[in-house]
């Protein structure tokens, strides 16, 4: 008579996994960080370029990052390939899929309206529709933004149910993937969240956006490198917060049991010389002194005023900004200094 012998019961913990488009974006490494620091498995979509530095990722790849560069993969892809998403999505079955990728300079969308079109806008159908194909119980999130509202209501708190009115072929692009996720979670049933992204920003705010050039303007001329800072409207306000707050609330969104839209904002609004006089005088400079206007940089449809009001993230998600208007604007201003 065989002796029984003792059965092995191997438990496989399957770790949580995520794929983010444009996570070599500002939002995208803030995504990162935080979802690496819940011990996700991080996977990127990336296009194929002639350089293959990151400068906002590169820390999660370095030696001292080693536990989290162990945890995220990067894959070459493009939102105008839906077979290579859903290629992607089949082989990584991620629990979420967050399509922060986008043609985002609202300036730029003028000179490039086709490209801004097929990359916002068509983009984010596609993924909709890869996740529609391969499985349908991901949970989405679509950076929907506050750009759709056109800022039609003057000073007015801008809710999510306020009226779109897109000024710029950025705007439009985002309206049309905002309305094809709500079309998607409603007739397949998808749980597609939209974040109303309101202005944030951050050292890692790209060059060549109003906030970042005024900052890194002002480390520059205190250290006597640029004398003088050509800006468009000065006198347009928006409602600004930190990137890295508002990357906390995509997670909030995505957690919910229920898809929906939201409004991330503060609820507090400053002008583009607000933000100017903040930083060139946390440096000891007058900004009057060094700032010029100049008309060929100002929009062909100029969005005067953004106010957002996040009172439904904050009742239901119980969601806050956690960094003011100043510490923003200083720690913007300390990090492009630090990098002279």
């Amino acid at each position: 008579m065989s002796k029984s012998r003792p059965i092995l019961v191997v438990i496989v913990h399957l770790m949580d996994k995520v794929l983010i488009t444009g996570i070599t974006g500002q939002d995208g490494s803030y995504l990162a960080e935080n979802y690496l620091a819940d011990g996700w498995e991080v996977h990127g979509l990336v296009r194929r370029t002639s350089t293959l530095a990151r400068p906002r990722i590169d820390h999660l790849f370095s030696p001292d990052a080693r536990q989290s560069s162990q945890m995220i993969k990067l894959h070459y892809g493009d939102l105008s390939d839906c077979s290579a998403l859903i290629r992607v999505i089949d082989e990584i079955e991620p629990a979420h899929v967050v399509n922060l990728a986008a043609q985002s300079h609202v300036g730029v969308s003028f000179e490039v309206p086709l490209e801004t079109g097929s990359i916002t806008g068509l983009g984010a159908a596609s993924i909709f529709e890869a996740v529609r194909i391969v499985d349908s119980n991901i949970r989405v999130y679509q950076a929907s933004s506050s750009e759709m509202f056109g800022g039609g209501e003057g000073k007015n708190f801008l809710t999510e149910t306020s009226h779109f009115n897109p000024k710029s072929p950025y705007a439009a692009a985002k309206m049309y993937a905002h309305n094809m996720a709500q079309i998607y979670r409603e007739s397949y049933g998808l749980h597609i969240s939209c974040g109303i992204l309101f202005n944030h920003e951050s050292p890692r705010r790209g060059e060549n956006f109003v906030t970042r050039k005024i900052t890194k303007a002002a480390a520059r001329i205190s250290r006597q490198k640029q004398s003088q800072l050509f800006l468009g409207n000065l006198e347009a306000t928006r409602d600004w917060g930190h990137a890295r707050d508002y990357m906390s609330a995509v997670r909030l969104i995505l957690n919910s049991s229920s898809p929906d839209d939201y409004v991330v904002a503060t609820g507090v609004s400053h002008s583009v010389q607000e933000f100017a006089d903040l930083a060139f005088n946390s440096l000891g400079l007058d900004s009057k002194d060094f700032i010029k206007v100049d008309e060929k940089l100002f929009r062909p449809n100029e969005v005067h005023d953004l106010l957002g009001d996040p009172s439904k993230i904050k009742n239901k998600l119980g969601w806050s900004p956690q960094t003011s208007f100043e510490e923003l604007v200083s720690e913007m201003v300390t990090s492009d200094l630090e990098s002279l």
